[in-house]
């Protein structure tokens, strides 16, 4: 059975063509979704994958009407070869369940895992960049030191309490702890 999964990104767009093209190819069941592929959770989707039995076909109009990304596309027909179940995409001429279908779509794979990798070295890079340059990672302190320096003094009146003065700095009570432990005063 050759099932068909569609989806337009908004409620204004119109999925004809791609229904269309899907009944043309043969499809028995066709569904639609109308929301943008970048929400993980895509209910048509997920009834279209949960309907597919061993031996049937998912066929959509282009491959990136089914996933967000090439991960996240080669994730998909991954669950589906292990499931002995075929892909289609009819702009793109892919048919897994061809030898030459098969090929491009491993060669699919290696790209994105290629690009996985190239992301990650970047990253690193990146980080090892900014820390020979003395910077550190992570959000900046919300007080500085000359805020730490007006806290402590001000802590120093009897009559002001920490939760006074956090308010007075627009923190927390523990943003105040924290900072005032990382310039060393005493809490």
């Amino acid at each position: 059975m050759i099932i068909g999964y569609a989806r337009v990104s908004t409620q204004d767009q119109n999925a004809e063509l791609q229904t269309d093209a899907l009944k043309q190819a043969g499809c028995q069941q066709i569904f639609t979704e109308k929301m943008t592929g970048t929400l993980k959770a895509r209910p048509e989707l997920s009834a279209c994958l949960r309907t597919l039995r061993k031996g049937d076909t998912l066929a959509v109009w282009r491959m990136d009407r089914l996933a967000r990304s090439l991960k996240d596309l080669v994730e998909i027909i991954e669950d589906l070869h292990q499931r002995e179940i075929g892909f289609r995409s009819l702009t793109e001429s892919i048919d897994t369940t061809s030898a030459s279908g098969k090929l491009i779509f491993h060669i699919f794979g290696a790209l994105a895992e290629f690009e996985h990798s190239l992301i990650l070295e970047r990253t690193k890079a990146g980080l090892a960049a900014a820390r020979a340059r003395g910077r550190k990672g992570g959000r900046r302190p919300s007080l500085s030191s000359s805020d730490v320096k007006k806290a402590a003094a001000m802590l120093s009146d009897p009559q002001m309490t920490k939760a006074e003065i956090a308010q007075h700095f627009k923190v927390s009570r523990t943003t105040l702890n924290v900072s005032l432990k990382r310039h060393g005063y005493p809490l």
